[in-house]
């Protein structure tokens, strides 16, 4: 519902406004709030004919905003047949026998990776003690040709990756005796014969495989895009996400599937996109010209409303050959949803950034070589006023702290990959006298740089990073730079107010006061109270966006 009033009383709301408001009870009004109190203070204002939830104790935060999501990649997940849940090869064999009976003769079969989420690839995965082959799949379907998709890297973060092919989708991609692999990172193994054995191995987090050597399977169409895309909100939004800025960019074909969304009213979750551009070997005098012509869309607060928005644009430093190699397949992004040459040398970035700094536009990045980068476009024009970010540090120290707190950059923290997965890694390779540096956020908020949580879509819940700046905590349990802890408070705003910061909106979201923004989400504990190891599984029971109930989880 949404245009009428709403009121939700008889629990816990915790604004998160500046003087950590708590009261009992909210009232909606169309898509913004009318008013936060007491139940009987909220009942008068919101008069009579008001439509009523009982909170039964629940407590309402305000919506949480993820700060680098990769939303569209989750909805994706679903767009291929799964092949969880199976301990041996004969019955992945016979998986993929019903599947390929069931669809069309002659069409491509192209499953999601290997095993469970997130897709470990491990010898010891099935009871038979090795990987499937080509001729395991030629027993499921000879006929037709079948692939076992790679994974996106970054979802495990292990190395290598592994995609499968039966025989016949060998022969439709043209691999044989004498393919040569398109560079060192893709391994196409080979039987004592030579023959190719339909195992094709990648030490890359990012798929080449398949925008080269299997570049003849289908991959995802538009249409599974618009699917993906809105189921990819549903999810997020039982997450309790009801915001999210995809700050590495989003390349067009994920920019129309938003598009379309939102022009059919079926969007869930905002979204402010920075633009990915390709840009296909142009030179530094074209990325100049081009970024200055784009600047009357990407710059200031871009084109679109509070529900989408496109504004400001990404970038990094690469040259590699691989990065090429993938982009010669665009449109077609795959997990990835950027363009994969969104990147330059070095020199042609400092010449984005300097234009992009005089066109009041907004740059995102995500690794730590483009500080100076940013602080050298600054001395052209001031970026502050455009709060360019930076994502993914895994750590900082405090000069690199200080320089932020002077650009007036925005960070988004990725904790699941530098706290979590990775925080043992880390500390080995820091040492203990720099191990305090990882991922610090009680020095970024103690030195005042505005710091958002983000989930990297793994997982796509936002309150295992909440968890994850509160416990400190990695995989094995052991700490990591516990030093660098912070409070319930704190890290809820910075899955809330941060974000909307982050998103150049902190007077429209964020916290829960009249006039804001009706984003809000109904949880069965009090995350300020709740045990610590149950806070990262934290689930919505209703979410609400712009006064609409967009989620409501089964009784």
């Amino acid at each position: 519902m949404s245009g009428g009033t709403l009121v939700l009383r008889g629990g816990t709301v915790l604004t998160l406004d500046r003087d950590a408001t708590v009261a009992r009870a909210i009232a909606l009004r169309g898509e913004r709030v009318l008013a936060v109190g007491d139940d009987e203070t909220v009942a008068h204002a919101a008069g009579s004919g008001a439509r009523v939830i009982e909170l039964r104790g629940r407590t309402v935060i305000p919506g949480l905003i993820d700060g680098h999501a990769h939303m569209d990649r989750e909805g994706l997940k679903h767009e291929l047949p799964s092949l969880a849940g199976l301990a041996s090869i004969e019955a992945l064999v016979a998986r993929l026998r019903a599947l390929a009976a069931a669809a069309p003769v002659g069409e491509w079969l192209v499953t999601m990776p290997l095993g469970d989420p997130p897709y470990f690839r491990s010898g010891g995965l099935y009871a038979e003690g090795r990987l499937p082959d080509r001729h395991d799949l030629d027993r499921a379907a000879a006929d037709r040709p079948i692939l076992i998709r790679s994974p996106w890297g970054y979802w495990t973060g292990e190395l290598p990756l592994v995609a499968i092919a039966n025989s016949c989708a060998l022969d439709r991609a043209g691999i044989g005796r004498g393919t040569q692999p398109p560079t060192p990172l893709v391994e196409i193994e080979r039987d004592a014969g030579g023959a190719p054995t339909g195992r094709i191995f990648e030490r890359a987090h990012m798929p080449i495989a398949e925008f080269t050597v299997l570049r003849a399977a289908p991959n995802f169409t538009r249409e599974a895009r618009l699917r993906a895309l809105e189921r990819s909100m549903r999810i997020y939004n039982a997450t309790g996400t009801t915001s999210v800025f995809e700050g590495h960019g989003v390349a067009p074909e994920v920019i129309e599937a938003y598009q379309r969304l939102r022009a059919a009213g079926r969007q869930t979750v905002r979204a402010q996109l920075a633009f990915s551009p390709g840009w296909k070997g142009a030179s530094a005098a074209d990325v100049r010209a081009m970024l200055g012509s784009w600047a009357r869309w990407l710059g200031g607060r871009g084109l679109g409303d509070r529900w989408l928005r496109v504004a400001g644009a990404y970038t990094e430093i690469d040259e590699s050959p691989e990065a090429q190699l993938r982009a010669a397949c665009a449109p077609q992004t795959g997990w990835a949803g950027f363009c994969y040459d969104a990147g330059l040398p070095r020199a042609a970035v400092k010449d984005l950034l300097v234009e992009a700094a005089r066109n009041g536009i907004r740059v995102c990045g995500i690794w730590a070589n483009l500080i100076e980068l940013y602080a050298e476009a600054d001395r052209v024009a001031p970026i502050a006023p455009s709060r360019w970010v930076l994502g993914h540090q895994s750590a900082l120290d405090a000069g690199q702290i200080a320089r932020l707190r002077a650009l007036g950059v925005v960070l988004t923290l990725h904790t699941n990959a530098h706290v979590y997965r990775r925080g043992a890694q880390l500390r080995a390779e820091l040492g203990p006298e720099r191990a305090d540096s990882i991922v610090p956020l009680r020095r970024l908020l103690d030195e005042g740089v505005p710091a958002a949580l983000s989930t990297d879509n793994v997982p796509p819940s936002l309150f295992h990073p909440i968890w994850q700046v509160v416990a400190r905590r990695d995989r094995a349990g052991d700490p990591v730079a516990p030093g660098q802890a912070v409070s319930r408070e704190e890290a809820l705003r910075c899955a809330t107010g941060h974000g909307a910061y982050l998103c150049c909106e902190e007077g429209e979201k964020g916290s829960l006061e009249p006039g804001k923004l009706a984003d809000l989400v109904v949880l069965d504990d009090n995350p300020l109270t709740v045990d610590l190891a149950r806070l990262r599984d934290l689930t919505a029971r209703t979410t609400i966006v712009g006064g609409k109930v967009v989620y409501e989880a089964p009784e």
